[in-house]
């Protein structure tokens, strides 16, 4: 008995009692009493329940001994009816109560056929839904029918039950009223599961048609819960408080005015399925238009998004696993994700608007609107999750969508049940179930689980890709006009955005699309959303010009606009990037695969200054040759310039802003350790290169704005080169490899590439460019002692150890501390020296023509107002005060703030304003590609700035600036000259 799948339990009949019954099986010879026989018995076994199976088989037999000989006979009879007996215990029981329907098992007509107008009443329509039924779960669970054709045909049999009863349903009433039943959810869906509630709408025609019209829908429904399943009509306007039937003009008020987005949601599977076909047509007519316009309002794609929180909510705890409906990964996440991506899409694309989750799905991926990946992953769990729905509901034709639990007890024979119904078997793989990793031997409820697991796992990781999409919510701002992208449509939408040139724009927008390829259709998904992006900048035309070159350049890789579709905020994120940042754009187009950084928050945080010395270094170091070498750490400082690049640009970007969000010092601090790090790397080239010996110490001391780690974009690297000759090395000797290493590396680190120059400049050397280039230790300290002169004091205020030997650098520092916090402080002759140079370098270095109102780093109120007003403090209280001694100017002020040299009125005048003028001047760089000083008084240039600063209107920031700086100068002027 065991051999076929039989238990001999302690209590229940005995499956060898029953056999012999049966006249299956001979207990004597122990085997079956003839061939037709042992194929009962193999059929039996192979049933997801061989007890039940035989249970009920005995059952029919009883009443018609006749059915062993023709299931011996006929194999595909066999093959179902025994199928069906071991997997639905309802199923068995109506076969056993009436007497024959077996054979319709037979029957080779579709089973939608088994309901037709030839029955007149209720009985017999029940017993013609019921063969139809009995006959899909046949073809289901016997002939491997695929699971959309099994919705299909359950939906089939529910609309000709729906017309029949209706026809009945019309003998209530003296007057034949106007009325169209409007099916909606899975029936209007076309995929309907075995044991479901039939969603209806009901709607008539004129008001005199409303009295008969109610009479018919509630018998309508009356009659189909006697027959079928309840028919629940909450889904009309006002749900169960409204009125059970609408006239036309009545539901068109209603969702004109009051609907919510749920029910436009709901109304994308409306279909009329009875009564009167024309006015149902009517209806759903004059509701498409509102349909394919809910997307648009303000809240709705949050509205779908809460929808489907509200209802795993619901779901009980307990249950919250195990429930393929509800439940996290489970068929809602599908449905909720594929149906917000037709809301918004569907919009202009009518391909998409189909009631069906599957065609739906599938015209998504044809559209390029979901990934194949995707698409396939979402469909093979849709069938695989539908399948386990109808085993669930077939077993005792109930309403449930819980799998059991797995218990020990009763759970784990009920799960070990569905495991087979699925066609999970020890001795083979699963049957056309999704199954593609599992061999033969795998226990069937193990295989189960791994295989729900592994699909539940992909839903919840799609579901939340797809459903919280920062393009979907941009898309649904776009006006369903703005979709299309044809010719004349698109020529008008851009004059309205206001492209300058909309004849150009749309030449760009005709070689992105142009074709029937994927790439074309993905981009006709995500232009509408960019052109209305860039038409948010001061200049769309070169957004999306940058986006058309970024475009031509990565179009042939293939993960390029997946990545735009699919991956967070990136689309929108290029697109502020490449309409508010030239600089960012020539990054890009030379490092294409920067693009993914602007994917994940964490790669748009900031690198700090060890691993970056680390990763360049490795990089230099598997480069023999000192050219490739540095062109290897050049590479990484450009990806490095992206990434803080778009994190300074994004952090004003509202909600395309990085979760954590950078500020200006730390901007000035991250290209300062990138710099450090560069220098570091490029030194081991240079000193390998000018064939230096390994005692012999050099260093590099950071001057200037790379000393105060307040660096702009494109600026030069200020240093000192400072080297010690190793033991025994002659004077000259040492100086020519000193000189050697300090020129290859200018040279490495400047020289024509696709990668931005990083200028070496050590003008701050003493007697500047008349000076030596490099150093040794001994000749700094004879020079300090000798020539030094305030100005170079002053320069030493910001000089840092960037690279190189650390504990030359150590003696560096501890040589020019007294020079630049010399013991007394200051004389008045220095002082008014300082105050002399800072006058000269007002009057001769602000470029001839520049505004010194707006120039951010000379002009009054400036960058070298506050830095200036700071270093004299420096000069005449850093011997007495240790905070004063910092390279970094607003850490100074501070210091200087705490130490009563200044109030905090004016500490924080000064704040203001050199963080806004650094911000400024940053931005002017991001803006136009290169280093810029002057901000302009009006133009493309002052609304990019302000927007990258997410200040608001151009012209009052422009004013804010003016009068940030106008104050910061009149506190320079009392506090400079105090």
């Amino acid at each position: 008995m065991a051999r076929f799948g039989f238990t001999l339990a302690a209590t229940g009949p005995d499956p060898v009692a029953l056999l012999r019954g049966l006249r299956l099986w001979d207990p004597d010879a122990q085997r079956p009493v003839d061939e037709e026989g042992a194929l009962i018995l193999e059929q039996l076994g192979r049933a997801a329940d061989p007890d039940l199976a035989l249970r009920q088989l005995h059952r029919i037999c009883e009443r018609e001994p006749g059915v062993i000989e023709r299931l011996g006979a006929d194999e595909d009879l066999r093959i179902r009816l025994l199928t069906v007996l071991g997997a639905s215990s309802a199923l068995g029981d109506q076969l056993a109560a009436q007497a024959g329907q077996w054979q319709v098992l037979g029957h080779t007509v579709p089973p939608r056929y088994e309901v037709h107008s030839g029955l007149a009443d209720v009985p017999a329509l029940r017993q013609g839904y019921q063969r139809g039924l009995l006959r899909i779960a046949a073809g289901d669970l016997a002939d491997g029918v695929d699971v959309e054709t099994t919705m299909a045909e359950i939906t089939a049999l529910a609309d000709a039950t729906l017309r029949a009863a209706y026809r009945i349903a019309l003998g209530r009433v003296a007057t034949r009223p106007r009325l169209a039943v409007i099916a909606m959810g899975k029936c209007g869906g076309d995929e309907l599961n075995y044991v479901s509630d039939v969603d209806v709408i009901f709607v008539a025609a004129e008001d005199e048609d409303l009295s008969a019209a109610t009479t018919v829908a509630a018998a309508l429904m009356e009659i189909c819960g006697h027959v079928a399943w309840p028919v629940d009509a909450a889904l009309r306007p006002e749900g169960g408080r409204g009125p059970l039937v609408r006239t036309l003009a009545s539901h068109l008020a209603y969702y004109k005015r009051w609907a919510r987005t749920w029910e436009f949601q709901a109304l994308l599977k409306a279909r009329p399925v009875a009564g009167d076909s024309g006015l149902g047509k009517a209806w759903l007519a004059a509701l498409q238009p509102l349909v394919w316009h809910a997307a648009e309002r303000p809240e709705a794609v949050e509205d779908v998004r809460a929808m489907r929180r509200r209802i795993i909510d619901q779901v009980p705890r307990n249950e919250i696993e195990r429930e393929i409906k509800r439940g996290p990964g489970g068929l809602r996440d599908i449905e909720f994700a594929v149906q917000l991506l037709q809301l918004v899409h569907g919009r202009g694309d009518e391909s998409l608007r189909s009631g069906n989750s599957l065609r739906a799905l599938r015209s998504l991926v044809a559209g390029g609107y979901v990934g194949r990946g995707d698409g396939e992953a979402l469909s093979k769990a849709y069938r695989f999750l539908r399948n386990v729905e109808h085993r669930l509901q077939l077993q005792r034709l109930r309403r449930t969508h819980t799998v059991p639990a797995d218990d020990g007890g009763a759970g784990t024979a009920a799960l070990r049940w569905l495991a087979r119904a699925m066609n999970y078997k020890r001795e083979e793989p699963a049957l056309g179930v999704g199954r593609s990793r599992e061999g033969a031997g795998l226990d069937p409820v193990a295989a189960f689980r791994a295989d729900w697991v592994t699909h539940a796992a992909e839903v919840r990781r799609l579901h939340a890709k797809l459903l919280y999409r920062p393009l979907l919510a941009a898309v649904a701002r776009v006006p369903a006009d703005g979709l299309s992208l044809r010719a004349e449509g698109a020529r008008r939408r851009l004059e309205l955005l206001g492209y300058a040139d909309p004849a150009g724009a749309l030449r760009h927008l005709e070689a992105l699309t142009a074709g029937v390829s994927r790439t074309a259709a993905i981009q006709r998904t995500l232009l509408p959303v960019l052109l209305a992006e860039f038409a948010d900048a001061p200049n769309p035309d070169a957004g999306l010009l940058a986006y058309r070159q970024v475009s031509d350049t990565m179009g042939s890789t293939p993960w390029y606009l997946r990545l735009l579709r699919d991956e967070g905020p990136v689309a929108l994120r290029l697109a502020r990037v490449l309409d508010s940042s030239r600089y960012l754009t020539d990054l890009l187009t030379r490092d294409p695969e920067a693009l993914r950084l602007l994917a994940d928050d964490t790669e748009l945080a900031l690198r700090i200054r060890e691993p970056l010395c680390d990763g360049l270094a490795a990089a230099a170091a598997r480069h023999p040759d000192p050219r490739a070498a540095v062109a290897a750490v050049r590479a990484m400082r450009r990806r490095e310039l992206f990434r803080i690049g778009c994190a300074d640009l994004l952090s004003g970007a509202g909600e395309l802003a990085p979760a954590r969000p950078v500020d200006v010092l730390e901007v000035g601090q991250g290209l300062a350790d990138l710099t450090d790090a560069t220098l570091g790397a490029a030194l081991a080239v240079a000193r390998q290169a000018a064939g230096a010996p390994p005692e012999f110490r050099f260093t590099i001391i950071g001057m200037g704005r790379l000393g105060g780690a307040e660096l702009s974009y494109p600026s030069d690297a200020d240093v000192l080169f400072v080297y010690e000759p190793a033991p025994g090395m002659r004077d000259d000797e040492a100086n020519g490899v000193a000189l050697a290493i300090a020129e290859q590396l200018r040279t490495l680190l400047s020289a024509p590439a696709p990668d931005p120059p990083l200028g070496v400049d050590a003008d701050l050397r003493p007697e500047g460019r008349q000076g030596p280039l490099v150093r040794s230790l001994a000749a700094y300290q004879r020079y300090y002692a000798t020539w030094s002169q305030i100005w170079e004091a002053q320069a030493l205020l910001r000089a840092r150890p960037v690279a190189g030997d650390a504990d030359l650098a150590h003696r560096f520092t501890a040589l020019i501390d007294p020079i630049r916090y010399p013991v007394d402080g200051l004389r008045r002759e220095q002082i008014t020296e300082i105050r002399r140079i800072k006058a000269r370098v007002e009057s001769e270095r602000l470029p001839r023509g520049a505004d010194p109102l707006t120039h951010t780093k000379l002009g009054r109120g400036g960058i070298a107002d506050v830095e200036w007003t700071v270093q004299l403090w420096q000069l005449r209280h850093g011997h007495e005060i240790d905070a004063l001694r910092s390279t970094r100017t607003l850490v100074a002020l501070r210091a200087a703030h705490e130490a009563d040299l200044v109030s905090v009125e004016d500490a924080e005048v000064l704040d203001t304003a050199w963080t806004l003028c650094s911000r400024v001047r940053n931005a002017l760089t991001l803006i136009r590609g290169r280093a810029v000083d002057q901000l302009p008084r009006h133009g493309d240039e002052l609304a990019g700035v302000a927007r990258i600063l997410a200040a608001g209107d151009p012209g009052e920031f422009l004013d804010e600036y003016l009068k940030t700086t106008r104050r910061a100068r009149a506190a320079v002027e009392r506090l400079f000259h105090a």
